[in-house]
């Protein structure tokens, strides 16, 4: 899982790391609500973790942006010290999916992170079913079909494209589909160029129309009709 935290509190940003990051999260941090925005405009995260009560933007302020500048559907888990139902109401009305009162326990915090992402994802079973248009994936089966036709997948093209479903209809950077590949040790040479190659031999070949667009200079994203851009 990746996260993004926006807070202001140094210990509590320390305290998150050393807490989340041995379980294998990966984390991005900003300390004021402008860098925290930009981050989450420039990257693709699983959870934002936001504080209230930030320098420059608020918590309120980075959610409703969130929802609406950006149009994104990110699981948003505010943080405060402010703990009245009022506090709590202006918190969801800014599309925020959780609440959580400072001082709050690590592990509870965990739980909750992991419940966010099993709703954002649509978890059945245990395992995320993922659609765009006529393409679906069990992340849990790792079973994937379009039009109901499977598609023989390599386990890296698994990856690719649990990668590009879950921010479809959005542009997916190179750089963030290497790093859910290959983590912090991306190989040298163009090797993401071959595995898109292949998926795109599974994914559109077949089949009447591409779903796999390549954004020059950008990245790659899945449409979902023929006359998507």
């Amino acid at each position: 899982m990746r996260i993004l935290i926006i807070e202001d509190n140094p210990d509590i940003v320390a305290n998150l790391y050393g807490f989340l990051e041995p379980k294998g999260y990966i984390l991005d941090s900003a300390a004021n609500g402008y860098a925290g925005l930009a981050l989450a405009a420039q990257n693709t995260y699983d959870v934002v973790v936001l504080d209230v009560m930030l320098p420059g933007l608020t918590g309120l302020d980075i959610c409703q942006k969130l929802r609406g500048e950006l149009n994104s559907n990110i699981p948003v888990l505010m943080l405060t010290a402010r703990d009245t139902l009022q506090d709590k109401v202006a918190g969801f009305d800014s599309g925020a999916d959780d609440y959580l009162v400072k001082p709050f326990s690590l592990v509870e915090l965990d739980i909750r992170l992991k419940a966010l992402l099993r709703r954002a994802n649509g978890v059945v079973g245990g395992a995320a079913i993922l659609r765009v248009g006529e393409l679906s994936f069990n992340t849990g089966t790792y079973e994937a079909a379009r039009a109901g036709i499977p598609l023989g997948l390599t386990k890296t093209g698994y990856t690719i494209l649990k990668c590009l479903m879950r921010e479809a209809p959005k542009v997916v950077p190179r750089h963030v589909i290497e790093h859910a590949v290959w983590g912090d040790d991306r190989p040298d040479s163009d090797a993401l160029r071959t595995h898109i190659h292949a998926l795109r031999q599974a994914l559109d070949k077949p089949f009447p129309f591409p779903m796999l667009r390549t954004i020059p200079g950008l990245g790659f994203k899945l449409v979902s009709t023929d006359d998507a851009a």
